[in-house]
């Protein structure tokens, strides 16, 4: 049947945590940096400037470095997930499950690990918090509410 294949595509992609996205990059960042002579390095990976821009206010400059794109990617996946989050069907379990193991992930990694004890990586592990919650809440309501009418 045709309309079968588009089901399942359908199915991985509210299954994915879409908040892996900017938590790979950052340990891609992280990652690649910490191997540099540098012990800072891991750190300075994402303070790099990528563009400013100028203000009306008395000459300031708005500057934007790789830090600030990555919680910003982050917070879009984050709005992202919380569309996904009204769902109750299996696979948005799956999803609440695989937002639940990225979000252990990033505590052991801000926990324990040098490069990822920064307020960029605390941010992403509070959204993929709030995402599990979220996931979690919006369920047990939905959940509720099947029961009282059902």
């Amino acid at each position: 049947m045709a309309g079968a294949p588009p089901q399942k595509e359908a199915g991985f992609l509210t299954a994915f945590p879409m908040l892996l996205i900017p938590v790979a990059v950052y340990n891609l960042v992280a990652l690649f940096h910490m191997f540099g002579n540098d012990p800072n390095s891991a750190y300075n990976g994402l303070e790099h400037i990528l563009f400013q821009i100028p203000m009306p206010s008395a000459g300031t400059k708005w500057i934007v470095d790789m830090g600030d794109v990555v919680v910003f990617v982050g917070l879009i996946m984050l709005f992202f997930e919380m569309l996904k989050s009204t769902r109750s069907d299996s696979v948005a379990i799956v999803n609440h499950s695989l937002s639940m193991i990225l979000f252990i992930l990033c505590l052991v990694e801000f926990l324990l690990l040098r490069p990822f004890g920064t307020s960029v990586f605390f941010l992403l592990t509070t959204m993929t918090l709030l995402d599990v919650l979220a996931g979690f809440i919006v369920t047990i309501v939905t959940a509720r509410k099947d029961f009282e009418f059902g």
